[in-house]
């Protein structure tokens, strides 16, 4: 009777203790999910949203040890750091900075038990797609679903009214689609009557450009074509593979890369005019980063209706691409929330190209993202000229629309902005906050387009939307020469091309973009119109390549063998890699050796004698002497066996 009263006391303290773990405080969200129209009453509320709608959600989980990741990418691309480009894999992601499986398990099950079912999503994206009644959406995260009208524009938009938060023992990072207040858009405008000049030395109807042109003004050669690279394109809609044919057939070329579409959510990658769609940026983007790598494996159109899934996708796909772009913009209700993906871009060694815009300089808050975000590399526009069909570079200036500026939503400046020289007087830049772009590629209204399966265009579309997987296209190229020299790929370029910009070899690595305004001026160097300018041929991508500026030290023979009171000597060699240019500077773990010469002068390469004399009545035994190289911020070891016999 007493085991039998102790067992039965025994599971009642558990299970009280179980209904106090679910009644516990429910836990905010790390990231705010509420429009300000709605908090400032801007939004006229309209009613509540039916019970029964059904909403498709993200569920985000935080990442551990965020603060341990940013250290790491900066350690990623320093130079001089011992994990310069030891890039993870998406595995290794997972395993050190992903939420655990427990975790993981534990946001699965809780939304099951709110009656959503689990409809996609990964841990390694770190993210639970579920589906479900907005009843169940409003007592899974303590919110009401309201419908409201718009403050600017002519439709009603659905958002909770409040801060959502959830019954778990640990603290979300978002909850993608609890709104439809911000419509994504492309970075694309169409030229107005009369506006713009119009191209004359294009490839492709009425002398307008193909992407083949872009290559050709930008690269300027004929070994590089991204083979062996995929691209990735962020898509809020699907594509028609006809729209491409068809641009194809009329350029004369022929496609020889696959066109793949990934939904990362359940939305339809197919886009077809006689259905509604329009799939106009969708082929723009294909084409010119197609245009500029034309042997890439496959360009993959990562199609979704939320920006979480898709940079999930992105960031796990198998094989992963490294070379991404987005012509898209949107204003999720906290912009910080697609971050962590970005930082997951960073430590995998990818490169997130965004379109600035075409709207001249950025003003309003809330707009511009996420060219905004420092985490991108932002691509601003130019009008280009060519010297004739397919060939190179003429002049450029700064196209009038093209995005870029001070962020408004007041992002901090990197610190690859921070260096001496990058903002000054001239560009009126600010030493506080972000500055755009970063780089650029043309942009007006000169290009040729095939889409919706009507009569093609010449010279009618522009923007920055033609921009940015143009710089993928370029990155592809770029990436196929770091395969070939046995390096690794450049991931995210700002913190090398920054430096780059300031140092000798900008003339060689951009076209420097020194005239026009978007309502900043193009100066010398770097400017809030250009960023530090286009791509200047082969040169960038020999600066992104090149084997890292190292040296390393060997003995020989790595032992030496002698007798008490006597001399022994071995040969240090010092070898350079990459574009390493000091001096190093030899010592040695013992007072008795002698190096001749002490110091091997630049670039660093060469040899000393390394003598050392072994005192009488030395006892008998094998010592270590560990001999020390320092040059250009670098140290360097190497070891050499004493054998007193």
């Amino acid at each position: 009777m007493i085991r039998k009263s102790s067992v039965s006391l025994f599971t009642i303290a558990m299970l009280a203790g179980a209904a106090v773990l679910c009644q516990a405080q429910p836990q905010t969200l790390l990231t705010n999910h509420v429009r300000d129209a709605v908090t400032s009453g801007e939004a006229h509320f309209l009613n509540r949203m039916p019970a029964e709608q059904t909403m498709r959600l993200n569920i985000i989980l935080q990442l551990r040890d965020r603060a341990g990741l940013q250290s790491y990418i900066k350690e990623l691309y320093d130079p001089n750091s011992s994990v310069y480009h030891h890039y993870l894999t998406v595995q290794d992601f997972t395993n050190m900075f992903g939420p655990t499986q427990a975790d993981y398990d534990s946001v699965v099950q809780f939304a099951k038990s709110h009656g959503f079912q689990v409809v996609g999503g990964s841990r390694d994206a770190f993210d639970v797609q579920i589906s479900g009644p907005a009843s169940a959406v409003e007592s899974a995260f303590h919110v009401n679903m309201n419908v409201y009208q718009h403050p600017t524009e002519n439709r009603k938009f659905y958002a909770p009214d409040r801060q959502p938060s959830v019954d778990l023992p640990f603290q979300l990072w978002a909850v993608s689609g609890l709104d439809n207040y911000s419509i994504p858009h492309t970075a694309l405008h169409t030229r107005a009557a009369g506006a713009h000049s119009l191209a004359t030395t294009g490839s492709c109807p009425q002398k307008s450009f193909c992407g083949s042109d872009m290559r050709g003004a930008y690269y300027q050669g004929t070994a590089l074509t991204g083979a062996g690279q995929n691209i990735g394109l962020l898509e809020y809609a699907g594509f028609d593979i006809a729209d491409v044919n068809t641009y194809y057939a009329n350029a004369g070329q022929t496609r020889t890369y696959a066109v793949t579409g990934i939904s990362t959510d359940g939305t339809s990658v197919n886009c077809f005019a006689n259905q509604g769609c329009d799939d106009t940026e969708q082929t723009i983007d294909i084409t010119q980063a197609g245009g500029m790598a034309p042997g890439v494996t496959t360009i993959y159109e990562y199609v979704g209706s939320t920006d979480t899934a898709i940079l999930g996708a992105m960031t796990t796909d198998t094989p992963l691409p490294l070379n991404l772009s987005s012509s898209w913009y949107w204003s999720p209700p906290d912009p910080n929330t697609d971050d962590p993906y970005f930082e997951k871009m960073q430590s995998q060694g990818q490169s997130f190209f965004e379109a600035a815009g075409d709207s001249g300089a950025w003003e309003s808050k809330n707009t511009w993202y996420p060219m905004e975000d420092p985490n991108v590399i932002c691509v601003g526009g130019t009008d280009l000229t060519t010297t004739g069909p397919g060939g190179p570079w003429a002049s450029e200036t700064v196209w009038v629309d093209g995005g870029g500026g001070i962020s408004p939503d007041h992002f901090a400046i990197p610190s690859w902005q921070q260096l001496p020289g990058v903002i000054t007087t001239e560009n009126k830049g600010s030493t506080l906050y972000r500055n755009g772009p970063d780089v650029t590629a043309n942009a007006n209204f000169t290009f040729y387009v095939c889409a919706d399966q009507e009569a093609c265009t010449a010279n009618l579309y522009g923007g920055t939307s033609f921009a940015a997987p143009m710089w993928a296209g370029y990155l592809a190229l770029t990436n196929q020469q770091a395969v070939t020299n046995g390096t690794t790929a450049p991931g995210f370029i700002n913190p090398t091309i920054y430096p780059l910009g300031l140092g000798s070899t900008y003339g060689t690595d951009f076209w420097d973009i020194t005239s026009g305004s978007n309502g900043f001026p193009a100066t010398v160097g770097y400017d809030l119109a250009s960023g530090w300018g286009s791509p200047k041929t082969d040169g960038l991508i020999n600066a992104l390549t090149q084997v890292s500026a190292s040296f390393s030290l060997s003995a020989n023979p790595a032992t030496i063998h002698v007798e008490p009171g006597g001399l022994g000597t071995t040969t240090i060699t010092s070898a350079i890699a990459g574009n390493f240019d000091s001096s190093v500077t030899l010592t040695a773990s013992m007072k008795m050796v002698k190096f001749k010469p002490a110091t091997i002068p630049a670039p660093g390469s060469g040899t000393s004698t390394m003598g050392i004399e072994v005192p009488a009545g030395t006892k008998a035994g094998t010592y270590t002497i560990t001999v020390t190289g320092s040059g250009g911020g670098l140290t360097e070891t190497t070891t050499v066996t004493l054998d007193v016999e």
